[in-house]
């Protein structure tokens, strides 16, 4: 759901602690009756993934519980912090909270900055900087113990040294819940922006009464960790605009290949072809304007589509294609099924025609 009874974020803390973020309280009726009947729209995800953990009694075999969406938050972002798609008040996360026992806690937290790592590596983004986002002691704006904090942010410093990461701490960079390692990437203009993040929270836990039944029968308490290795699908595919300028690899471009039929008469052999690719899983277009071949040639280079292929009569004899690719320039005749295999090989290996 999108929204959730104000009571949901006062339990979490949400309500206290990050109101000022959260868009205005929904309700019928005004007055105390409208703090505990209004609604709001949700700012997190976590409290709803608790409410499914919470929906019985769990045993330490079913830990790690790992609970993953694409969830829409909202967030009441000031008009001038607003910026195209990086700072928005409405975004999608790549959420997941993952529900452990404290004997797991670190090898899932090492499992999660591994996770968040592979992503960055696929998507080619090396400038980045690993921040330990911890509370600043002298503010009030933080839940838990000193002891809980203690804890929670030893976990992080085991983890990134024992990963041997370059990292910096962020005193009250903490979310109001648990401190985070947070991954600032430094963008083509020179900003800074956050894009992965993992958090380890013993409080949630500890507000909502989570609990899960040992091996030894006795009641214990759960460790949540909270990832998102995008942080915000939004952001990250804004960022990678500018990065790559519209240049996208292959795997990661909207359109991957674009078929030009010279003629009509072409258009057969063109739409078949591009049901081949298609079994492959490849995003292919067939240009049916009916321009000249230039013209063809020329929108193809503006929208910078990866793989371009001319399919001439002498193409359609020869079951060839005509590439030309964004990268190296004209290829050449290359025979439908050599195109489909070094397709297939550069999807996989996520690297260019």
């Amino acid at each position: 759901p999108h929204i959730a009874k104000v009571d949901l974020f006062k339990t979490s803390g949400h309500w206290q602690k990050y109101s000022e973020d959260m868009f205005p309280m929904m309700a019928e009726t005004e007055g105390d009756k409208a703090n505990e009947l209004g609604f709001v729209m949700k700012p997190m995800n976590c409290p709803f993934h608790i409410q499914i953990y919470k929906d019985e009694l769990r045993s330490y075999k079913e830990l790690p519980m790992r609970l993953a969406e694409f969830g829409t938050v909202y967030r009441y972002e000031q008009s001038g912090e607003l910026g195209g798609l990086t700072r928005v008040r409405g975004f999608t996360v790549d959420d997941a909270h993952l529900f452990v026992t404290p004997d797991q806690l670190d090898d899932e937290f090492l499992k999660v900055v591994d996770l968040i790592l592979a992503v960055f590596k696929s998507l080619q983004l090396d400038n980045f900087k690993a921040r330990l986002s911890f509370r600043d002691p002298d503010s009030d704006k933080y839940i838990g113990s000193d002891e809980v904090w203690e804890k929670s942010q030893n976990a992080i410093r085991r983890a990134v040294e024992a990963l041997g990461m370059d990292h910096f701490e962020g005193i009250g960079e903490a979310a109001f819940y648990g401190p985070k390692l947070d991954f600032i990437f430094t963008d083509a203009l020179g900003r800074e922006w956050q894009l992965g993040t993992t958090q380890v929270d013993y409080n949630l836990p500890e507000r909502f009464n989570l609990e899960y039944v040992a091996d030894d029968g006795t009641r214990q308490r759960p460790v949540m960790i909270h990832r998102a290795p995008f942080g915000s699908l939004e952001r990250l595919i804004g960022i990678l605009i500018e990065e790559y300028a519209g240049l996208f690899p292959l795997w990661l471009a909207p359109e991957q290949v674009r078929l030009m039929p010279v003629t009509a008469e072409q258009l057969p052999f063109a739409e078949h072809v591009a049901e081949q690719m298609q079994h492959l899983g490849v995003r292919v277009v067939v240009d049916r304007s009916g321009e000249r071949l230039g013209k063809m040639v020329r929108n193809s280079e503006k929208a910078k589509i990866p793989v371009m292929a001319v399919i001439g009569a002498k193409e359609v004899d020869a079951n060839s294609l005509s590439i030309r690719t964004r990268q190296d320039g004209d290829l050449g005749a290359i025979e439908v099924p050599d195109v489909l295999e070094r397709l297939k090989t550069t999807l996989d290996s996520h690297g260019y025609f």
